[in-house]
C-alpha cells in the first residue's frame, strides 16, 4: 500500500468499484490542521471524472503500471495512435483518456504511456514542446506602446497561443504544456 505522498499525475489508483487515473493533484498544507491531497481522478471503465480528497498520510491502493516511451503517430477519428520506440508495436488510445494533452500532440513527439493489463491508461507529455509558427500577424509600428504586448499565433499542429509581437512565421517556439502558454523562442542552431 502507498500513501498520499505517492500520488502523481498519471498514477492509477484502485477504488472499491473501479480503477482511476490521476488527472490532477494538489498537496495542500493549511496553516491549521493536517494536510491533505486534493485529486481529480478519471475512471478507466466509464471515463467519468470525480474529485477525491485524501487526508495526509492516508493509504491508497496504487496499481503497478508499466510506463513505456512511445512516439505519437497520428489521429484517426477520436483515437490517437502511438508507436513503441523499442519494438515498433502500435497502440491506439481513446481521446477521452488522452484528454487535454491531445492538443499538444504533434507527429513524432515522444511521450510516456502508462500501460495496465495490456491497455493504455495514461499519457505524460513533455513539459515544453517545440513547434513551428505557421501563422503570425505582422507587428505594426506603435503596437509596443504599453509594454508587454502579445498577438495570437498558430502553430504547426493547429494550436493557437499568445506570443510576443516579435515572433514571426517560420520561427520555432516552445510552449509550456502545463499552462498552454508561450514559453520562449527555440534556439536556432
Amino acid at each position: 500500500m502507498s500513501t498520499t505522498s505517492d500520488i502523481r499525475k498519471g498514477v492509477v489508483i484502485r477504488q472499491p468499484n473501479d480503477l482511476y487515473v490521476v488527472v490532477e493533484f494538489q498537496h495542500v498544507s493549511p496553516g491549521k490542521g493536517s494536510g491533505f491531497t486534493r485529486t481529480r481522478i478519471k475512471s478507466l471503465g466509464s471515463g467519468k471524472v470525480i474529485e477525491v480528497t485524501y487526508k495526509s498520510g492516508e493509504t491508497v491502493d496504487i496499481v503497478e503500471v508499466n510506463f513505456q516511451n512511445m512516439q505519437y503517430l497520428y489521429k484517426t477519428g477520436d483515437n490517437f495512435a502511438f508507436m513503441n520506440m523499442k519494438n515498433y508495436e502500435q497502440i491506439e488510445m481513446n481521446g477521452d483518456l488522452v484528454g487535454d494533452e491531445g492538443k499538444y500532440l504533434k507527429e513524432g513527439l515522444e511521450v510516456i504511456i502508462g500501460i495496465y493489463e495490456e491497455r493504455p491508461v495514461s499519457i505524460q507529455i513533455p513539459k515544453k514542446v517545440q513547434y513551428k509558427v505557421v501563422t503570425a500577424p505582422p507587428a505594426v509600428r506603435g503596437d509596443s506602446a504599453g509594454g508587454n504586448v502579445t498577438k495570437e499565433i498558430v502553430l504547426d499542429n493547429g494550436l493557437h497561443v499568445q506570443a510576443p509581437i516579435f515572433i514571426k512565421e517560420g520561427d520555432e517556439v516552445l510552449v509550456n504544456t502545463e499552462t498552454g502558454e508561450y514559453s520562449a523562442r527555440a534556439s536556432q542552431e
